[in-house]
């Protein structure tokens, strides 16, 4: 599938994300965000609108808090896409008394994305993969 294919998320939801770009992998995902138009994706203006979470970057444990209330203020169904080796384990950061070791320690996490720091690509396969998940 080409990246400006877009993906069939079936008709009883529209698919919106919100990306919560904590450090350095949120750059990389702010230049895919441009590309979901053309998946059929559109950016949520709050949490109350989105189905998908987009974890990218550092996340801290004083940051966790805000992260878990904005995935339990988000619809039924929602699902949680991990972007970046900080996101998915800690990353280099990992051995710090004040990162938390992966967001699905807090989260249930979808798909995980690796990389330090991943190509904007990565995320629009991770979305492929979520789209997988969703529709098997």
């Amino acid at each position: 599938m080409t990246v400006s294919a877009r993906l069939d998320w079936g008709v009883t939801y529209q698919v919106t994300v919100l990306e919560l770009g904590l450090a350095c992998c949120g750059v990389e995902v702010m230049a895919a965000l441009d590309r979901l138009p053309d998946l059929g994706v559109t950016l949520a203006q709050g949490a109350g609108e989105a189905h998908v979470l987009v974890v990218s970057g550092t996340v801290t444990d004083a940051m966790l808090p805000a992260v878990i209330r904005s995935f339990e203020a988000m619809p039924e169904p929602r699902y949680v896409i991990s972007v970046g080796a900080c996101s998915n384990t800690g990353g280099p950061y990992w051995d710090s008394y004040s990162v938390t070791k992966g967001i699905d320690q807090a989260l249930p996490v979808h798909v995980a994305v690796p990389g330090c720091p991943p190509r904007p690509e990565a995320l629009l396969e991770g979305l492929k993969a979520l789209h997988g998940l969703v529709n098997a």
